[in-house]
Protein backbone atom coordinates (compact mmCIF):
# COMPACT_ATOMS: atom_id res chain seq x y z
CA UNK A 1 0.00 0.00 0.00
CA UNK A 2 1.11 3.63 -0.58
CA UNK A 3 2.70 5.70 2.56
CA UNK A 4 0.09 7.82 3.50
CA UNK A 5 0.42 11.71 2.35
CA UNK A 6 0.39 14.10 5.25
CA UNK A 7 -2.61 16.32 4.07
CA UNK A 8 -1.59 19.27 5.88
CA UNK A 9 2.14 19.23 4.73
CA UNK A 10 0.57 19.14 1.41
CA UNK A 11 -1.82 22.37 2.00
CA UNK A 12 1.50 23.74 3.76
CA UNK A 13 3.74 23.15 0.53
CA UNK A 14 0.69 24.22 -1.93
CA UNK A 15 0.96 27.62 0.33
CA UNK A 16 4.37 27.70 -0.46
CA UNK A 17 4.27 27.08 -3.77
CA UNK A 18 1.95 29.65 -3.94
CA UNK A 19 4.68 32.24 -2.60
CA UNK A 20 7.03 30.76 -5.52
CA UNK A 21 9.09 28.26 -3.23
CA UNK A 22 10.85 25.97 -5.39
CA UNK A 23 12.07 23.48 -2.54
CA UNK A 24 8.32 23.02 -1.84
CA UNK A 25 7.30 22.02 -5.47
CA UNK A 26 10.43 19.51 -5.23
CA UNK A 27 9.07 18.17 -2.16
CA UNK A 28 5.17 18.16 -2.91
CA UNK A 29 6.64 16.59 -6.45
CA UNK A 30 8.50 13.96 -4.57
CA UNK A 31 5.35 13.19 -2.42
CA UNK A 32 3.01 12.59 -5.47
CA UNK A 33 4.67 11.81 -7.91
CA UNK A 34 4.09 7.83 -7.77
CA UNK A 35 0.57 7.99 -6.50
CA UNK A 36 -0.49 10.79 -9.24
CA UNK A 37 1.08 8.50 -11.88
CA UNK A 38 -0.84 5.57 -11.07
CA UNK A 39 -3.89 7.27 -11.10
CA UNK A 40 -3.63 8.73 -14.23
CA UNK A 41 -2.24 5.33 -15.91
CA UNK A 42 -5.55 3.72 -14.04
CA UNK A 43 -7.62 6.10 -16.53
CA UNK A 44 -5.94 6.24 -19.69
CA UNK A 45 -3.60 2.89 -19.54
CA UNK A 46 -0.80 4.49 -21.42
CA UNK A 47 2.39 5.11 -19.66
CA UNK A 48 3.67 7.94 -21.91
CA UNK A 49 0.77 10.00 -21.68
CA UNK A 50 0.28 9.54 -18.41
CA UNK A 51 3.67 10.50 -17.88
CA UNK A 52 3.62 14.14 -20.00
CA UNK A 53 -0.35 14.40 -18.19
CA UNK A 54 1.71 14.46 -14.58
CA UNK A 55 4.06 16.95 -15.58
CA UNK A 56 1.16 18.96 -17.23
CA UNK A 57 -0.61 18.68 -13.85
CA UNK A 58 2.68 19.64 -11.76
CA UNK A 59 2.90 22.90 -14.09
CA UNK A 60 -1.08 23.99 -13.67
CA UNK A 61 0.09 23.52 -9.79
CA UNK A 62 2.85 25.61 -9.89
CA UNK A 63 1.31 28.04 -11.79
CA UNK A 64 -2.22 27.65 -10.10
CA UNK A 65 -1.17 27.26 -6.74
CA UNK A 66 -1.82 31.39 -5.82
CA UNK A 67 -5.46 30.46 -6.63
CA UNK A 68 -6.22 27.67 -4.14
CA UNK A 69 -8.56 28.83 -2.44
CA UNK A 70 -8.84 25.86 0.29
CA UNK A 71 -11.98 24.18 -0.72
CA UNK A 72 -10.97 21.04 -0.51
CA UNK A 73 -7.87 19.76 0.20
CA UNK A 74 -5.03 20.49 -1.76
CA UNK A 75 -4.49 17.08 -2.52
CA UNK A 76 -7.63 16.46 -4.17
CA UNK A 77 -7.28 19.31 -5.83
CA UNK A 78 -4.25 18.02 -7.74
CA UNK A 79 -5.54 14.48 -8.05
CA UNK A 80 -8.46 16.78 -9.70
CA UNK A 81 -6.79 18.79 -11.99
CA UNK A 82 -5.00 15.19 -13.02
CA UNK A 83 -8.80 13.51 -13.22
CA UNK A 84 -9.95 16.57 -15.55
CA UNK A 85 -6.48 16.37 -17.50
CA UNK A 86 -7.14 12.67 -18.21
CA UNK A 87 -10.65 13.10 -19.27
CA UNK A 88 -9.55 15.58 -21.70
CA UNK A 89 -7.60 12.70 -23.73
CA UNK A 90 -10.21 10.69 -23.78
CA UNK A 91 -12.99 13.42 -24.86
CA UNK A 92 -10.16 14.00 -27.65
CA UNK A 93 -10.10 10.20 -28.34
CA UNK A 94 -14.34 9.41 -28.43
CA UNK A 95 -12.94 7.07 -25.69
CA UNK A 96 -15.12 8.20 -22.75
CA UNK A 97 -16.90 5.04 -20.87
CA UNK A 98 -19.38 5.05 -18.11
CA UNK A 99 -20.02 2.22 -16.60
CA UNK A 100 -22.24 2.20 -13.16
CA UNK A 101 -24.68 -1.39 -14.09
CA UNK A 102 -23.05 -4.46 -12.46
CA UNK A 103 -22.36 -7.29 -15.25
CA UNK A 104 -24.18 -9.89 -12.75
CA UNK A 105 -25.69 -10.20 -10.00
CA UNK A 106 -23.18 -10.54 -6.68
CA UNK A 107 -22.82 -12.58 -4.29
CA UNK A 108 -23.12 -10.78 -0.89
CA UNK A 109 -22.29 -13.85 1.88
CA UNK A 110 -18.73 -12.65 2.52
CA UNK A 111 -17.38 -9.48 3.21
CA UNK A 112 -15.84 -8.35 0.37
CA UNK A 113 -13.08 -6.01 2.66
CA UNK A 114 -11.62 -9.25 4.30
CA UNK A 115 -11.47 -10.71 1.20
CA UNK A 116 -9.49 -8.28 -0.61
CA UNK A 117 -6.89 -7.48 2.62
CA UNK A 118 -6.91 -11.21 3.01
CA UNK A 119 -5.59 -11.69 -0.68
CA UNK A 120 -1.90 -13.07 -0.29
CA UNK A 121 -0.98 -13.48 -3.72
CA UNK A 122 -0.50 -10.20 -5.57
CA UNK A 123 -0.57 -11.50 -9.24
CA UNK A 124 -4.44 -12.69 -8.38
CA UNK A 125 -4.85 -9.19 -7.05
CA UNK A 126 -3.79 -7.30 -9.91
CA UNK A 127 -5.25 -9.60 -11.89
CA UNK A 128 -8.25 -8.88 -10.81
CA UNK A 129 -8.14 -5.22 -10.51
CA UNK A 130 -7.31 -5.41 -14.21
CA UNK A 131 -10.77 -6.95 -14.45
CA UNK A 132 -12.51 -4.37 -12.49
CA UNK A 133 -14.01 -1.20 -14.94
CA UNK A 134 -12.00 2.03 -14.88
CA UNK A 135 -14.37 3.87 -12.81
CA UNK A 136 -14.11 0.78 -10.25
CA UNK A 137 -10.01 0.47 -10.37
CA UNK A 138 -10.13 3.81 -9.40
CA UNK A 139 -12.69 4.15 -6.68
CA UNK A 140 -10.70 1.39 -5.00
CA UNK A 141 -7.66 3.17 -6.09
CA UNK A 142 -8.11 6.23 -4.18
CA UNK A 143 -9.71 4.77 -1.42
CA UNK A 144 -7.79 2.44 -0.56
CA UNK A 145 -4.35 3.31 -1.90
CA UNK A 146 -4.65 6.68 -1.32
CA UNK A 147 -6.65 6.88 1.40
CA UNK A 148 -8.78 9.14 0.22
CA UNK A 149 -12.32 10.14 1.81
CA UNK A 150 -15.34 9.56 -0.16
CA UNK A 151 -15.90 13.46 -0.04
CA UNK A 152 -12.72 13.62 -1.51
CA UNK A 153 -12.89 10.99 -4.17
CA UNK A 154 -16.21 12.68 -5.06
CA UNK A 155 -14.29 15.91 -5.50
CA UNK A 156 -11.45 14.34 -7.52
CA UNK A 157 -14.07 12.72 -10.24
CA UNK A 158 -16.95 15.02 -9.89
CA UNK A 159 -19.31 12.80 -9.20
CA UNK A 160 -21.57 12.47 -5.88
CA UNK A 161 -20.22 11.15 -3.11
CA UNK A 162 -23.14 8.89 -3.46
CA UNK A 163 -21.42 7.39 -6.95
CA UNK A 164 -17.99 7.09 -5.04
CA UNK A 165 -19.64 4.87 -2.28
CA UNK A 166 -21.65 2.62 -4.73
CA UNK A 167 -18.48 2.29 -6.78
CA UNK A 168 -16.52 0.98 -3.96
CA UNK A 169 -19.21 -1.20 -2.82
CA UNK A 170 -19.23 -2.36 -6.27
CA UNK A 171 -15.63 -2.80 -6.88
CA UNK A 172 -15.32 -4.26 -3.55
CA UNK A 173 -17.68 -7.19 -4.20
CA UNK A 174 -16.61 -7.90 -6.90
CA UNK A 175 -12.75 -8.26 -6.00
CA UNK A 176 -14.16 -10.65 -3.63
CA UNK A 177 -15.73 -12.72 -6.35
CA UNK A 178 -12.48 -12.82 -8.36
CA UNK A 179 -10.25 -13.46 -5.60
CA UNK A 180 -12.49 -16.11 -3.88
CA UNK A 181 -12.36 -18.07 -7.68
CA UNK A 182 -8.67 -17.24 -7.84
CA UNK A 183 -8.33 -19.00 -3.69
CA UNK A 184 -6.23 -15.89 -2.66
CA UNK A 185 -8.67 -15.04 0.61
CA UNK A 186 -5.89 -16.30 3.04
CA UNK A 187 -4.06 -13.07 4.39
CA UNK A 188 -4.93 -11.63 7.77
CA UNK A 189 -4.72 -8.40 6.47
CA UNK A 190 -7.76 -5.66 6.90
CA UNK A 191 -8.98 -2.79 5.05
CA UNK A 192 -12.10 -2.61 5.74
Amino acid sequence: MAEKNNGAEIDSLVARIARGDRMAFDQLYRQLERPLFRFIVLRLNDRHRSADIMHDVFLEVWRSAAAFRGQSSARTWIFAIAWRKAMEIHRRNDRVVYQETLPEQIDESTDAATAIAQAEDSKAVRACLEGLSVEHRIALELTFFEEMSYPEIAGVLGVPEGTVKSRVFHAKQLMLRCLTIKGATGGRKSYG
